[in-house]
């Protein structure tokens, strides 16, 4: 959640486990559903990272 954060995104709800980010970008809008969990799994990352539209190579430690 800090990357997108640090990258213009921000949270525009939170339900449950939950978070909602948003980014306004020109004529479009990207919103990502976010688990507020300290770990993801692969597959959730990989989601968050394809709906983002931000490189991979942010995501990596």
């Amino acid at each position: 959640m800090a990357i997108l954060l640090a990258q213009g995104f921000q949270q525009i709800r939170q339900r449950g486990s939950h978070v909602t980010m948003q980014q306004k970008t020109g004529g479009t809008t990207i919103t990502v559903p976010v688990p507020d969990h300290r770990e993801l799994r692969m597959g959730a990352l990989l989601a968050i990272i394809r709906q983002s539209r931000l490189p991979r190579e942010l995501f990596e430690a």
